[in-house]
């Protein structure tokens, strides 16, 4: 299977069969989790710089949830457009 097919959910004993992306699809998507990722591994790394240069626990404490915070919210417009993407493939099925 390459990477522009997963695999359907099908009833017990059918053969599985591949879905394919559209060609407008698979670039947006692509974009989407790209960002996502890149938006995770920046917080990750900001988390580990607090975590090992901070020696006040109270304020570590508060910086992280700051971090948390700004994390989901740079977030959710992507997590928004993955929703929108997944029901437009669905609705074509």
């Amino acid at each position: 299977m390459d990477d522009t097919q997963l695999s359907r959910n099908n009833k017990p004993g059918e053969p599985s069969q591949p879905r394919m992306y559209s060609p407008t699809d698979k670039p947006l998507l692509q974009s989407l989790l790209s960002t996502l990722a890149d938006i995770d591994f920046e917080y990750e790394q900001a988390r580990d710089k607090v975590n090992k240069h901070s020696p006040d626990l109270n304020l570590k404490i508060r910086i992280l949830e700051k971090l948390k915070a700004q994390h989901q919210e740079r977030r959710t417009p992507y997590i928004q457009q993955l929703a929108i993407l997944q029901e437009r493939m669905i609705s074509r099925e």
